[in-house]
């Protein structure tokens, strides 16, 4: 067994950790590697979607489909040291507030540093497109984005068990 899993589960003894999806718009595929690696991590994975996504998951929270709704309850779930994967920026933002980690299905991760210029670029786009501009969507997914999304939760985890190893 991999000399950091091993401290993770012994970690898991002392502190409760959870990998928390926004599942509404979340690729299966990113939340198949989730359940895969916090499995090996000892972690639960908790989802939150509306009442209209079929979603798979121990853990699993279903919300109405008002605006906003599936973000609340992310966020109320959430806690200090948790790891959370959204393409939301103004959720990610709130959740760096409460020290959550925050990465997106792609594989990169929010930070403090760069929140605030991601919310002013999707504030401008929203402007943008009130006055009648077109702006363009999101990339068609491809397989690296999984191996991103992948190496990327892992270098999340890695980091927190060696935050805690040296705190502990």
């Amino acid at each position: 067994m991999d000399r950091h899993v091993y401290y993770l589960k012994r970690l898991r003894e002392v502190e409760i950790l959870k990998i928390i999806v926004d599942a509404d718009a979340c690729p299966k595929s990113v939340l198949q590697i989730c359940i895969r690696v916090a499995r090996d991590y000892n972690f639960p994975v908790w989802t939150v979607a509306s009442f209209n996504h079929n979603i798979i998951s121990d853990h699993h929270i279903v919300v109405g489909n008002s605006s906003q709704e599936a973000d609340i309850r992310v966020v109320n779930l959430a806690q200090a040291g948790d790891v959370a994967v959204t393409q939301d920026w103004g959720l990610a933002a709130m959740l760096l507030g409460k020290g959550v980690k925050c990465l997106n299905p792609i594989g990169r991760e929010f930070s403090p540093a760069t929140i605030e210029f991601l919310l002013e670029e999707r504030e401008a786009k929203a402007k943008f497109r009130r006055s009648g501009g077109r702006t363009k969507g999101p990339k068609k997914r491809v397989p690296e984005n999984d191996r991103q999304f992948e190496a990327c939760l892992q270098a999340i985890l890695k980091s927190i068990f060696t935050t805690n190893q040296h705190e502990h």
